[in-house]
């Protein structure tokens, strides 16, 4: 059996992992890396089916290109595919507005939304001699993790291990192969109870002094997340972008999610910015949630270039900030690119540390409940910190190795 990284090895995101199985050519995830422009994987040859994770971009975003050139079968869960069309939509726009060329377009996502196969999380199936089974993997509504039980393997493509206000936590499932990724490899995240009173504080500390708080929020998974430990707060919440579609989709699928009845009351709670005139009355609220995440583009620039200059007012980062994009840069260096001019920013800018990632114990205690006898680190800028732990064979791959297992 022979495994080829196109994306996501020794790097955090453009996931794409092929696997050569006798004559089957199968593609676990196929992701690009969302920027002005965006960076992809290696092409894909030829592949027979897709199995997909998850619907963020740098897991889903590829899948419409290799859906439509080689008519290839894509199983997901229905939540994964009807998120991944919202942010496909989203994606050509983005690139329309800023002009650069795109590989695909809407004809060839319709080709790919046509050649999903939807299933639920525990699900079983067989395809061309392979059993598949489905895990919950805790990091994003609708995500799994993927079990190909007759090759012994398990890929924790994204994971989360703790509970969260919207997902109970993964678990770990014996393999003799195990690929999981690495994002928080070397890094421990802060007690989760204790993060959510700082995040509180600190919100309620900027809104005293008479200061405004934006809060760059994911779509899918954090802007539900926080709208819901919001809703605690008492705090007048804005939610610009997609977040409001996206939970209505998660509330559709009420399987997917921890409580559904906690979500609808805070999506209830918060007041959806529909126009302009509603980003104004948003900002001038003092609370607001908004896509995108990393600040590389929708409406966070808007609210960002209000209260740049503003002492008083923050920025509240919430999340992984992939190498290159705005937010990376404002965390780093206190400047963002706004409109194509980099500009320095002069609000308080603070990061509190909400992942959806499995943090670096996590990783290692899930690891050795796995049991595996090799393990494969992807999607890390720092696999070393995870391999020096492991008491099995560990693989690193570079993109472009062929690996045999």
């Amino acid at each position: 059996m022979n495994i080829k990284f196109l994306g996501g090895a020794r790097e955090v995101g453009r996931v794409g992992i092929l696997i050569n199985y006798g004559s089957k050519n199968l593609l676990v995830d196929y992701g690009l890396n969302p920027g002005n422009p965006p960076s992809y994987p290696e092409a894909a040859p030829p592949v027979d089916f897709v199995l997909l994770s998850h619907a963020h971009l740098d897991h889903s975003g590829m899948i419409p290109w290799v859906a439509s050139h080689y008519n290839a079968k894509v199983y997901s869960t229905l939540l994964t595919k009807e998120i991944s069309n919202v942010l496909y939509d989203d994606m050509l726009k983005i690139a329309e507005a800023n002009g650069y060329p795109f590989p695909y377009g809407k004809e060839e996502t319709d080709i790919s939304l046509n050649n999903f196969r939807c299933f639920e999380s525990y699900s079983e199936i067989k395809m061309d001699g392979m059993d598949v089974k489905f895990h919950p993997a805790g990091h994003i509504p609708g995500s799994v993790m993927i079990e190909i039980k007759n090759l012994e393997m398990l890929f924790a493509c994204d994971i989360n291990t703790i509970e969260t206000n919207l997902l109970h936590g993964a678990k770990p499932v014996k393999a003799k192969n195990l690929f999981i990724e690495g994002t928080y490899a070397g890094t421990e995240h802060p007690d989760r109870r204790e993060l959510e009173k700082e995040f509180l504080d600190e919100i309620d500390d900027v809104i005293k002094k008479g200061g405004k708080v934006v809060i760059p929020a994911f779509a899918v998974g954090r802007s539900q997340e926080l709208a819901m430990l919001l809703y605690k707060s008492g705090y007048e919440t804005w939610l610009d972008g997609m977040g409001s579609k996206i939970a209505d989709l998660m509330l559709k699928n009420k399987k997917c999610i921890k409580s559904p009845d906690k979500l609808k009351k805070a999506m209830k709670s918060v007041n959806i910015v529909y126009s302009n005139h509603g980003r104004k009355l948003a900002l001038k609220s003092g609370i607001v949630l908004t896509t995108s995440g990393m600040l590389n583009g929708g409406p966070v620039l808007w609210y960002v270039d209000k209260i740049k200059d503003d002492p008083k007012s923050a920025v509240i980062l919430t999340g992984y900030q992939v190498e290159g994009t705005n937010g990376r840069m404002l965390l780093e260096r206190r400047e963002i690119n706004m409109y194509g001019v980099r500009e320095k920013v002069n609000c308080n800018v603070k990061f509190f540390d909400f992942s959806a990632h499995a943090g670096h114990s996590q990783l290692i205690k899930f690891i050795k409940d796995v049991s595996p006898e090799n393990v494969i680190i992807f999607h890390s800028e720092n696999p070393m910190a995870l391999a020096e732990e492991i008491d099995a064979n560990v693989y690193i791959p570079n993109n472009g190795e062929k690996i045999k297992i």
